[in-house]
């Protein structure tokens, strides 16, 4: 399918970020295409986990422009972003719960900011979402801290799927998984992905990950988005870090298991 073809449906043009004297990206540009896994990869200190919170509107970019859905999320009015919200979901890395409500009660918090619905429906449809997620009706009750860090994740995955997004974003979302846990947790974005229709957006460094669920890659260094494309692509690329990271041994390990 060509680019003509697809729906962009995150758009990002000139997108500059600094902190101080410190620029992080500098007129990066990215598309994300309806439907897809995309797989944010790159070094320590480029801004990877700064992009993704930079489109969902938790950081002010010194300049640039960010579309998603339809929506220009920077320059748009009120309305207009709330509205975008609410077609989004995030996971963070370290699920960011709010830690005195139990699981249920942060799956629902979503539902209580956007939607009028009784406290009997959202309840309901917090235990869809609950189950959705591989957790058991057990946990709904509990609270963060009664959780291991593998429910945790799930947890958070399950208030990212609160408002039935089409976007869901996830930063590190296997950081701090046992190899088996990871791997159900990539079977799960999977099985998500192509029951619901989502499209992702996923922060990782997780080459396990980015083979077994990512239709395409995004590298970023030098300020940017040095490539982007399916992953059998990226041993071909003349960057140093692009290829001690995708022909080492732990890349060679990964791709032997797909």
């Amino acid at each position: 399918m060509s680019d003509t073809e697809r729906e962009a449906v995150i758009k990002v043009r000139g997108l500059v970020n600094r902190f101080g004297t410190q620029v992080v990206h500098d007129n990066l540009d990215l598309d994300v295409w309806r439907g897809e896994v995309l797989g944010i990869v790159g070094g320590s200190g480029t801004g990877k986990s700064v992009l993704l919170r930079t489109i969902v509107g938790l950081n002010q970019p010194a300049a640039g422009t960010i579309n998603v859905l339809g929506a220009d999320v920077l320059h748009g009015s009120r309305a207009e972003r709330l509205q975008a919200e609410r077609r989004w979901g995030v996971a963070f890395q370290d699920g960011a719960l709010f830690s005195s409500l139990t699981v249920m009660q942060n799956v629902m918090a979503p539902m209580r900011e956007h939607l009028n619905l009784s406290h009997a429906l959202m309840c309901a449809l917090g235990q869809l979402k609950i189950s959705l997620v591989g957790l058991p009706p057990l946990a709904c009750g509990k609270l963060p801290s009664e959780l291991s860090g593998g429910m945790r994740k799930r947890a958070a995955l399950a208030r990212a799927l609160s408002l039935d997004p089409e976007i869901v974003f996830l930063d590190e979302p296997t950081a701090g998984l046992d190899p088996i846990g990871a791997a159900a947790y990539d079977d799960l974005i999977d099985e998500l992905k192509r029951s619901l229709g989502l499209t992702v957006f996923m922060v990782t460094h997780d080459l396990d990950s980015l083979y077994a669920i990512c239709d395409r890659i995004a590298v970023l260094a030098e300020k940017k988005v040095l490539v982007e494309g399916p992953i059998e692509g990226m041993t071909d690329v003349d960057h140093p870090w692009v290829q001690e990271y995708f022909t080492g041994p732990r890349a060679r390990a990964a791709q032997s298991k797909t």
